[in-house]
């Protein structure tokens, strides 16, 4: 099958914990890899964003990435993408006249509509993965969301016009159904692992004495490091470590880092707290390896990887019970799951964990378990070109949606 993935915003070559660069990017690049495993001929199309960028380059796992000249060739926030996805579906469309896939998956949803408007003149069928929806963005971030004002009416034409839409968690199909999409249009494909990167046996970066807890991602206030900071404040002996945003040398100057400076010597655990910026995917697995447990305290998340490379490393995760991490977390089996933005209660539980090392091992055996037997890359590329097969009712009409 020949399969165009359509990521404007999210590049599979970029390094995930800074800028917008995150767990979808991490999507598209192990699901693009396993696809080619499996024999697929994959080529992604995401944003130019330098001059210097080669117009259309191959990876080490075979898979291809075309930089789609639309807009200037600068870094940009991806909610301000908006008025160039004209300019990349007409690129699409120009590329598919001639080079047709077999389909089209969009990632997110101003892929979606350049795929759409693409597809409609090339009868290209679109499968569409939105990773987050507006009005899950709105209901959490209020008036901190920056996304364009079309944006949830453009997701409703979206999914109404993709041939199948694939959600990542059992909470993401209630969203859509919100949006008046029907269940038959949907299938859910969770994210996945890399069991080969992500496994107990391995390095393990250095350490002291202290328990330690990791904590990784972009930081932006709706991943709730600060959470996790305040409730660091009833954890003794114990110090986080918070991997992800500005590369070192600059965190000075990103203001989400010195908000929750500021916080961590407010509360008196700044000698406590580690920064070591953005980690690569390489030594990302020693550092989660590192940990008593890995946290995840987000005020909403669609789904979430790193718990899940956590599990794959053997280590017990404390999660938010919001969004994917529901489906992932195991509560009081592979970890435990705490009501969001509750530090007293992530103290607590943490502390559990930390008081009993048997307890740490049996969550981190059963997350293992859990990990390799479901969540595999290969058995989510499989689940994935079997939603793709599953026939597609009829695109529902769209004169009139508001």
């Amino acid at each position: 099958m020949k399969i165009a993935m359509v990521s404007e915003h999210a590049n599979p070559l970029a390094a995930p914990g800074e800028g917008d660069a995150g767990g979808q990017n991490v999507h598209v690049a192990e699901l693009s890899a396993a696809l080619t495993r499996a024999g697929h001929d994959v080529t992604v199309y995401t944003r130019r964003t330098s001059r210097a960028e080669p117009a259309e380059a191959g990876t080490p796992h075979g898979y291809r990435v075309v930089a789609v000249p639309a807009g200037p060739p600068r870094p940009e926030p991806k909610d301000h993408l908006l008025p160039y996805m004209g300019e990349f579906g007409s690129f699409l469309r120009d590329r598919w006249a001639t080079e047709r896939p077999d389909l089209a998956h969009a990632h997110f949803w101003m892929s979606g509509l350049a795929s759409v408007l693409a597809a409609s003149a090339t009868g290209t069928p679109v499968v569409q993965t939105f990773h987050v929806l507006g009005t899950v963005e709105k209901r959490h971030q209020g008036e901190r969301d920056t996304s364009p004002a079309d944006r949830i009416r453009l997701e409703r034409m979206i999914g109404r016009q993709a041939g199948r839409v694939l959600a990542t968690s059992s909470d993401e199909v209630f969203e859509l159904a919100g949006l008046g999409l029907p269940r038959s249009r949907i299938s859910i494909v969770p994210c996945g692992v890399d069991l080969g990167r992500f496994s107990p046996d391995g390095p393990v970066a250095r350490r002291g004495a202290r328990h330690r807890l990791v904590t990784v991602g972009r930081l932006v206030p709706h991943k709730g490091f600060g959470i996790a900071i305040t409730a660091l404040a009833q954890l003794p002996e114990t110090e986080l470590v918070i991997a992800g945003g500005p590369a070192r040398g600059r965190p000075a100057q990103d203001p989400e880092v010195r908000r929750l400076r500021e916080l961590a010597d407010r509360l008196g655990v700044g000698d406590r707290v580690r920064w070591p910026g953005p980690v690569s995917r390489e030594d990302l697995p020693a550092l989660l390896r590192s940990a008593d447990a890995v946290v995840c305290t987000p005020w909403y998340e669609p789904f979430g990887i790193v718990p899940l490379e956590a599990m794959a490393c053997g280590v017990p995760v404390v999660a938010a019970a919001v969004g994917g991490l529901t489906d992932t977390v195991v509560d009081g089996v592979t970890g435990l799951l705490v009501r969001p933005c509750r530090p007293k209660e992530l103290a607590s539980r943490v502390r559990r964990l930390l008081d009993d090392p048997a307890l740490r091992h049996a969550y981190g055996t059963a997350g293992h378990d859990r990990a390799t037997a479901r969540y595999s890359w290969d058995r989510v590329a499989a689940d994935t070109v079997r939603a793709y097969r599953e026939p597609a009712p009829e695109p529902a009409v769209t004169a009139g949606v508001r």
